[in-house]
């Protein structure tokens, strides 16, 4: 039995890209194989559920509707979301509530998290964080108690922030880098050209900038970012993303396939196949880019404990 990844299929028609051919030809709007996922079975699904919900916190996985909610839960591991769930910024492509006015974080939330991770028995625990505009420091001390706390419970276990830009505020960004989280991860989300349509504050060049200030600091063990494609870029401007991620200091990159969650949002323009993710990767790789993770279903968090494991390996 298929899942459908999306809740809602848009009503455009889509294309099919392996190469982007001058003529392309126009799909019917259904979903290609490479698309559709088994439904996991087993227990653990429900366990991860019940105790997200025991500590009362939010994750990506459900706020975002990530297509790979279940296989994550079945598989006894979740992505929290951090600062509440209602973002100051409203991207073109993110299902996550918007709103100017968020309610002040909460104060046990990083115990709540930490208890969390060591009820799952997480060994690689992401951690991210909604747009917090509202607060001075974009809300990175709240971020930065979060790692103080999984970290004194859970001593084993290695930690990954994936934050905001913090509106480019070099000393919020301090203090998360100060606590030295495994892996600092900031997307860049898209191509240059097509930055201003997908995200609503955020910029390209501020992006890379966060990025490098990340790998000069040397106070994570690896600055990763991620992109999406679908959305109608050409395939030599995610070469030239590439370039600009690996120019930026990022050891791991992912590039995964865009998925319209809601009618609002971003129509997807084209189906990317198998084949063209795998020369995205290989082009990652030829650039030395320590570790690429390329696929339809791949996200920031997904499978990050093995993505991380994989380049601290290389690293070795």
């Amino acid at each position: 039995m298929d899942e459908d990844v999306f809740d809602h299929r848009p009503s455009v028609k889509l294309k099919v890209l392996n190469k982007l051919p001058e003529n392309p030809e126009i799909g019917q709007g259904r979903f290609p194989s490479w698309l559709h996922r088994t439904i996991p079975r087993g227990g653990n699904l429900f366990k991860t559920d019940a105790i997200v919900k025991k500590y009362n916190l939010n994750t990506v996985c459900e706020e975002a509707k990530c297509p790979n909610r279940l296989h994550c839960y079945s598989h006894k591991t979740a992505t929290f979301l951090a600062l509440g769930k209602a973002c100051t910024r409203n991207c073109g492509f993110c299902d996550i509530d918007f709103t100017k006015q968020p309610a002040s974080p909460d104060r046990d939330e990083p115990e709540r998290i930490a208890f969390s991770v060591q009820e799952l028995g997480l060994k690689h625990v992401v951690i991210t964080m909604v747009a917090r505009d509202d607060l001075l420091d974009g809300g990175a001390a709240h971020m930065a108690e979060i790692i103080k706390s999984v970290r004194e419970k859970n001593p084993g276990c290695t930690i990954e922030v994936l934050t905001s830009d913090f509106n480019g505020n070099l000393p919020a960004l301090d203090l998360v880098l100060n606590e030295r989280p495994e892996v600092f991860n900031h997307n860049i989300e898209t191509v240059r050209a097509m930055t201003p349509r997908v995200r609503h504050k955020a910029t390209y060049d501020r992006t890379l900038a966060v990025l490098r200030y990340a790998k000069d600091s040397g106070k994570a063990s690896f600055v990763k970012s991620g992109l999406m494609v679908g959305l109608g870029e050409t395939e030599e401007q995610v070469y030239e993303t590439l370039q600009d991620l690996k120019n930026a200091g990022s050891d791991i990159v992912t590039i995964g396939h865009y998925l319209q969650a809601d009618r609002r949002k971003l129509t997807v323009k084209a189906f990317i196949t198998p084949e063209l993710f795998k020369r995205y990767e290989e082009y990652g790789y030829s650039l030395g880019i320590q570790q690429m993770y390329s696929g339809p279903f791949v996200r920031s968090s997904f499978n990050a404990g093995e993505v991380q494991a994989l380049a601290a390996a290389k690293k070795e």
